[in-house]
């Protein structure tokens, strides 16, 4: 069991580095028509669907800061429940 929690929680860290990476692409402004940038966009958002639309009555007029909020709070969340988890499989 406890392999199987960590290996849950390393896929969590991951989710998280996928959200950040997309959040830096998408603060520098990179090129959305590039493959591998477009692929980060996709997953980024589909890792957080749940969170996208929790600031979308918030009167937010910065892109940045609404990306930031939309992007950030998914990849702390998946960030804490990774590290909760690996802590968790590497006491048993």
């Amino acid at each position: 069991m406890s392999g199987l929690l960590r290996l849950i929680g390393l896929a969590l860290y991951i989710g998280a580095l996928i959200l950040v990476i997309w959040f830096l692409l998408y603060l520098f402004d990179a090129n959305t028509g590039n493959s591998v940038v477009n692929w980060f966009r996709e997953a980024a958002d589909w890792l957080a669907t749940w969170s996208s639309h929790l600031f979308h009555g918030a009167d937010i007029h910065n892109n940045k800061l609404r990306a930031l909020l939309v992007f950030g709070l998914p990849a702390l969340v998946y960030g804490a429940v990774g590290n909760a988890l690996g802590r968790t499989g590497s006491r048993e």
